[in-house]
């Protein structure tokens, strides 16, 4: 276990004390404890090559050494690293493991957020304050010895400086940011470093001279507003440890930001016929979420993923607020038509729903809609999802879909998983 900024690990009387444990490289980590035989390999948890969803979701410490990267295709990993050991990817089995973990940390609080099946924050200010560090060290013991998997724990006044530490040394790692060392050691490091600078945001920074987490610190306000909007808010507040957001307790509700599905195609969409078999199959898996969940959405977002493993997202935002399916698809395709590039096939695709509204809510009504069509379709909405919960997805469907029953023999309803929601 490596120890980081041990002399400058004091909070402030009126600090909390936050930490952000985050298992290193998880789901190898997981695959490497139970198969003894391929600890010394190199080895990545990957997608199903064969259906197309071929790419590297986690890799041990021996495939890092090879630069192997998360999001690449296998076949881009393997030419770095030819004898990579590719494993399939088994939730369920790293969902048991994720709440072995969750159990030895609420032995200390019961304020446990996770961030993905392999993170969480804990804050452990009421009765640890003082021995942050302490308890830090020993929630790494703890998981080594009892699971059998390490740990990389950040410990802080807030919850992203908090989980800048955990990223900071890797793996078995602590690192404490306090208010006296986190000038030194935030903001010297890229602004791609700080959460929800991603890299569609670090580009526009570095447009603008900006390309250090101090950077964004010391910009003035207006420049980042005026290239960001509100997010420019935002990452100016965290660059300066101003983030006070409370650590969620276990079980507490979070509330649904948006409701998605994508998927990687069984061959490349050449074409908006192509794409339209996909998008539908997609938006009927969001609303019909979105109607279990009483929810009516009015922004509509759609990313498309080229084959050359270019992401490009959009949106538009609704006159009002819906789940009918065919409302979310005529959007989602408007999308799609407007940002397509025929040039360019596209491996994956996805829709989304956000800006959520409860269905009880009165509805607006003007004089360009037809009341009676919104509810005639209402009620089909509903009755096309009891029989599908009850006989299965296959049970009914458009014509449109029996054009290519290649394509749209995928069921994301079922197949789904349900990733948290994030920071936001």
């Amino acid at each position: 276990m490596k120890i980081c900024d041990t002399v400058n690990s004091k909070l402030y009387k009126n600090d909390r004390a936050i930490l952000h444990s985050d298992c290193n490289c998880f789901y190898a980590s997981v695959e490497c404890l139970l198969n003894p035989n391929i600890r010394d390999l190199p080895v990545a948890v990957s997608g199903d090559a064969e259906n197309r969803h071929g790419i590297i979701l986690a890799k041990n410490e021996e495939a890092k050494k090879y630069n192997i990267k998360t999001g690449e295709a296998i076949w881009q990993a393997k030419k770095k690293c030819p004898q990579l050991l590719t494993v399939p990817a088994r939730l369920d089995v790293y969902k048991k493991f994720s709440d072995k973990v969750r159990r030895i940390y609420s032995d200390y609080t019961d304020m446990v957020e996770p961030f993905g099946l392999d993170e969480a924050w804990l804050d452990i200010s009421e009765d640890y304050k003082n021995d942050a560090l302490t308890i830090a060290k020993e929630i790494s013991q703890r998981v080594k010895d009892e699971i059998g998997i390490t740990v990389s724990i950040g410990v802080s006044f807030n919850k992203i400086f908090a989980k800048f530490g955990s990223d900071y040394k890797k793996p078995d790692a602590i690192t404490c940011i306090t208010r006296d060392n986190y000038k030194t050691l935030v903001w010297n490091s890229p602004a791609g470093d700080l959460l929800y600078v991603g890299g569609a945001t670090r580009k526009k920074l570095e447009q603008i001279g900006i390309y250090t987490i101090g950077d964004i610190a010391n910009a003035p306000i207006g420049l980042l507003r005026t290239h960001l909007g509100k997010w420019g808010d935002l990452i100016y507040g965290f660059a300066n440890g101003y983030d006070s957001s409370p650590v969620a307790r276990i079980g507490e509700y979070s509330e649904v930001k948006s409701i998605g599905n994508s998927t990687t195609a069984v061959r490349d969409l050449k074409n908006l016929d192509d794409i339209k078999v996909i998008a539908y199959v997609l938006c009927d898996s969001v609303c019909r979420r979105m109607r279990e969940q009483g929810f009516v959405g009015k922004t509509v977002c759609v990313s498309m993923r080229d084959t050359g493993l270019s992401t490009i997202t959009r949106q538009h935002t609704l006159n009002t607020y819906t789940s009918l399916t065919s409302d979310i698809t005529k959007a989602a395709m408007a999308l799609f038509k407007e940002n397509f590039d025929n040039k360019s096939p596209l491996r994956s695709i996805g829709v989304s729903v956000t800006d959520f509204a409860h269905n009880n809510i009165p509805r607006q009504m003007d004089i360009f809609s037809d009341e009676r069509k919104i509810i005639a379709e209402e009620k089909l909405d509903k009755t096309l999802d009891k029989l599908k919960q009850r006989f299965g997805n296959y049970i009914i469907r458009p014509a449109s879909l029996l054009t290519d029953r290649e394509l749209s023999a995928f069921n994301p309803k079922d197949e789904h998983t349900i990733h948290p929601v994030g920071y936001l």
